[in-house]
């Protein structure tokens, strides 16, 4: 089995009010910066076979955070950029919630197109196919981290459990959040979704992985606990 962590990027001063898309100079605010330091924290005892990103600042201002603590350098993947939004690209949006489109992008974006951009469903496709590829690179019971951006997340988790591509906008993804998804012989399972808090189940995770005769990390964040160690 192998374990995809997927991270949204951390906060910057566009994320509640305009579309950044692929707009270049986008990085993390003070904000934002102290929760990728968190972030990297979290997640400094995992371990991480590697530590893919999106090409856009936001990701890989992140991605490096997760990477300090394991000393490994952040692999840049095209594959794993925002979506294409094309003329919303930077829009406010108060606006874009008025726009005709709108709706469409909300309750059938399986059949709607950004203007000059992609649909959702090339999006959930190169996001699927590029990470597909990346876990054919690692062994089994391997950890692997990718960081990219809300729809992405959501149009990637939506494919593996099963929502059908109309639905994925139910999900949310928060800033520094972390999804993660087991890869078995019966397919994907979720085991952490938009998490901001303890990472038990994850590190139980790992530590099953030592033991080839557990086939799954626990199945509940109580089984998850009793592996931590108590705090000093």
């Amino acid at each position: 089995m192998t374990l995809l962590i997927l991270i949204r990027h951390a906060t910057n001063d566009w994320v509640k009010g305009r579309l950044a898309g692929w707009t270049p100079g986008v990085s993390l605010n003070d904000e934002g910066k102290e929760q990728a330091r968190r972030l990297g924290e979290r997640m400094a005892h995992l371990p991480l076979a590697a530590i893919y990103s999106s090409p856009l600042e936001r990701a890989v201002e992140t991605a490096q955070a997760i990477a300090a603590p394991h000393q490994q350098e952040v692999r840049v993947v095209e594959g794993l950029g925002e979506v294409r939004y094309g003329d919303w690209t930077g829009a406010e949006l108060k606006e874009l919630t008025c726009h005709e489109l709108w709706p469409g992008v909300q309750f059938y974006p399986s059949g709607t197109r950004f203007p000059g951009g992609e649909t959702l469903g090339e999006v959930q496709h190169r996001a699927v196919e590029t990470l597909d590829g990346l876990r054919a690179q690692h062994g089994e019971r391997e950890v692997m981290v990718a960081v990219s951006h809300a729809d992405l997340i959501k149009l990637v988790v939506a494919y593996y459990v099963g929502i059908h591509l109309d639905l994925f906008q139910r999900l949310v993804i928060s800033p520094a959040s972390l999804t993660a998804l087991v890869f078995e012989r019966m397919g994907p399972r979720l085991v952490a979704f938009n998490d901001t808090g303890s990472l038990a189940l994850l590190q139980a995770f790992t530590a099953a992985s030592d033991h080839p005769e557990q086939e799954t990390a626990p199945r509940t964040e109580q089984e998850a606990m009793r592996t931590e160690e108590p705090d000093d």
